[in-house]
């Protein structure tokens, strides 16, 4: 398929505009020109990550291009505050920078121009760590963060092709000299997908096997869903987990736990593997274990997995906004209201709380209403007083698309 055909198969059911992320290197500049051969209704962002004296020069290049051809385009900046891994992090910067842009301009996707080369590179750099299935899963063709559909339609096309594809149009692009730096993990993999050529093992070969992992990753996670609706039931922000659940095979045992931390948790990826075993250990055992801000209790009706206290003791939001990344607080909304944890003050303001079922410490970490005067509202723990708190589906969640890697 020519490029330009991919964008137009990847927007078949997108009503547009969309957006197309371009940095002004060969992949995005190529999604550019097929986005504009395609016909499609689109605007244009460069992040700018500020790490290169040349990056706002790039910027503007890409700006002029644009101008060119009559092509909305705004550069945004994204800088690192030293935290954390760099690549991660500039990473998860574009992303945000990219899906903030989206919404004031209603965009109904935003195109990235990953291609089976950036799949290759990624299975090598997940081996090196000894990823497992999801790790070593093909890149997602459409994906989701902060809500934006991000779509990636060149993940079946070659960066050589794309480089012929714009000089056959006589396009330039930039190449980033950093694409050379070996103190780079991503160069390094490349630089290993040459050596490994003598073997047979090229861009082809292991793209095809991130292919079949992420088939075996679909697989995988259907079998977690039906465990779930077999043998899981969401009490509030809580689940429960039958007994029976830990006689199912080790690894949807393993995947059920990690898909309920990064649930209860808001983790943006499931806690390191020795970990989730170890936590998995203790639900074997009936011990009580607290992972990644969840914590796990046994009890009467099985394995109770609740959000830990200590996680949200700091959290306060407007009673308008989304608090711990799940719950939505409706009520009388007015100026000096916020919604933190009910903690142990607020429970004391709440005699009744042990008609919910519901244990103490589970409890503390929900959500309620203060003013400056005390504890307004707890509509979890029979205290509503006119609120409502309502939360996220689990079996939603876990049943939507994975995450884009």
């Amino acid at each position: 398929m020519t490029p330009a055909g991919a964008v137009a198969a990847a927007l078949r059911d997108v009503p547009g505009p969309v957006g197309v992320a371009v940095s002004g290197g060969g992949d995005s500049m190529a999604l550019l020109a097929a986005a504009l051969e395609a016909g499609v209704e689109l605007r244009v962002a460069t992040v700018d990550h500020g790490l290169r004296s040349e990056s706002a020069d790039e910027a503007a290049e890409v700006a002029r291009f644009c101008a060119v051809r009559g092509v909305p385009h705004e550069t945004l900046a994204w800088r690192w505050d030293r935290a954390g891994n760099l690549p991660a992090r500039a990473r998860q910067g574009r992303l945000d920078a990219l899906a903030a842009w989206a919404v004031p301009h209603r965009l109904s996707a935003v195109l990235l121009g990953h291609t089976r080369d950036d799949v290759a590179e990624t299975f090598l750099m997940r081996l090196s760590r000894r990823a497992g299935v999801d790790g070593l899963s093909a890149m997602t063709p459409a994906f989701r963060h902060d809500d934006i559909l991000f779509l990636r339609p060149f993940l079946d096309q070659s960066r050589g092709g794309l480089r012929d594809f714009l000089r056959d149009r006589c396009f330039t692009w930039i190449d980033d000299p950093s694409n050379d730096d070996p103190s780079y993990e991503r160069t390094r993999a490349r630089q290993a997908l040459g050596a490994l050529a003598p073997l047979g093992i090229d861009v082809g070969i292991l793209s095809d096997v991130a292919d079949q992992m992420r088939a075996a990753q679909i697989a995988l996670d259907a079998g977690v869903l039906g465990l779930v609706e077999r043998g899981v039931r969401q009490d509030g922000g809580d689940l429960l987990l039958a007994p029976a659940v830990l006689d199912a095979p080790e690894e949807l045992v393993r995947r059920l736990h990690a898909a309920a931390l990064r649930w209860i948790g808001r983790l943006p990826y499931p806690p390191r593997r020795a970990e989730l075993e170890r936590f998995v250990a203790a639900a074997r055992a009936g011990r009580p274990a607290t992972l990644a801000g969840v914590q796990l209790v046994p009890g009467r009706e099985g394995l109770r997995l609740s959000r830990e206290f200590a996680a949200v003791r700091d959290l306060s939001t407007p009673t308008t906004a989304l608090w711990d990344g799940r719950w939505r607080l409706h009520g009388p909304h007015t100026p000096g209201l916020s919604v933190q944890a009910l903690g142990a003050e607020g429970l004391t303001a709440c005699p009744d709380w042990r008609e919910t079922g519901r244990p103490r410490a589970a409890l503390l970490a929900t959500p309620a209403v203060w003013s400056e005067s005390g504890l307004v509202a707890a509509p979890l723990v029979g205290y509503p007083n006119g609120w409502r708190a309502d939360v996220a589906t689990f079996r939603d969640e876990i049943a939507a698309p994975p995450p884009g890697n």
